[in-house]
């Protein structure tokens, strides 16, 4: 007689209890808090309960795709204990929102006459009220360590509040500020690209654009990110091809490829004459087909291996004579 025994399953954490929710704040900025309301939709303004204080954001995602995004490799893992939705906002607590994103200019204009008097190498890029006025964050762009003790003081005396300062990079600042890139479209770092990934040169030359750094940089002045879009159907077309400075044999002779365009299927070659001509890709391939393969060189025939002489005894090294242990006389 067999006893199935009961599979004990782990109890949930705090997030798996509740409803898992996305909360977007001013900027890129934002959170992944749990929620014990199912009623809650997206694009509902909310108050959530932060590490000091309260603060109000919107609703970005809820349920499987904010958790999605939370596992995600920049969305920062589960949220911290006590992190929760509090409420619904009323409209006079979002219209407090909105006052706030009014006084943060002062609040900037006031904080980089305060960098200037004391002579720091910073750029002021943004500022950012918490909705209960306990913490303003103050972001920052700098190519070096700055020492911003004493400016950290004269700002809480200045604002009466916890002061946080944050260094940010040029991407990060593009993003946090937003605008409109060379294509008459917003940026994707400040609407829907998330995780923003480095850009090297290389990209731009597998695609054989221009290597002038006017050409390819975005707003924050580094390389678009738009170069990665279209870099992996670059390299699966570039397959086809055969490689640029391979020396093929066609109906012409010899020729060396010079140049490839990988969207009208157009091949140009050079043969040992310097002259150039342009075919398509299928033309190329039947003409390398129709030629005969190159002879073979016949293999050289294997050297015939010597016979080993015996080696005479003469010739031998002398063994050394093993040395006999001393005795002691008795």
């Amino acid at each position: 007689m067999s006893l199935s025994l009961p599979v004990f399953q782990p109890l949930p954490s705090a997030a798996e209890a509740g409803h898992l929710a996305e909360v977007g704040f001013k900027g890129i900025r934002r959170g992944f808090y749990t929620c014990g309301d199912p009623t809650l939709r997206t694009g509902e303004w909310v108050v959530v309960e932060v590490e000091r204080g309260r603060d109000v954001g919107r609703v970005k995602a809820l349920g499987g795709v904010a958790r999605q995004k939370c596992s995600a490799p920049d969305g920062g893992g589960e949220p911290p204990a006590g992190a929760c939705i509090a409420r619904r906002a009323s409209p006079e607590e979002v219209q407090q929102v909105a006052v706030l994103r009014a006084d943060e200019e002062r609040v900037r204009r006031a904080t980089r006459e305060l960098v200037e008097q004391h002579g720091l190498k910073m750029k002021v890029s943004d500022a950012e009220w918490q909705w209960d006025r306990n913490k303003l964050t103050i972001y920052f762009t700098a190519e070096r360590r700055v020492d911003f003790r004493q400016l950290v003081r004269d700002l809480a005396r200045t604002f009466r509040t916890r002061i946080e300062l944050k260094q940010i990079g040029v991407r990060d600042e593009a993003a946090q500020l937003g605008g409109v890139g060379r294509c008459g479209r917003q940026l994707c770092c400040a609407t829907w690209l998330r995780e923003i990934k480095p850009i090297s040169l290389q990209l731009a030359k597998d695609q054989n654009l221009s290597l002038n750094p006017q050409q390819i940089s975005g707003t924050c002045g580094r390389l678009m990110c738009c170069l990665t879009y279209e870099h992996d159907a670059y390299l699966q077309a570039r397959k086809r091809f055969p490689r640029e400075g391979k020396t093929v044999r066609t109906a012409v002779g010899a020729e060396r490829v010079i140049a490839i365009d990988i969207w009208r299927n157009l091949v140009t070659l050079q043969d040992e004459a310097r002259q150039r001509r342009t075919i398509e890709l299928q033309q190329l391939r039947d003409e390398m087909a129709a030629q005969p393969a190159a002879p073979r060189d016949a293999a050289a025939p294997a050297p015939e291996a010597r016979p080993q002489l015996p080696t005479p005894a003469d010739a031998r090294p002398p063994r050394r004579p093993r040395r006999q242990p001393e005795r002691k006389p008795e």
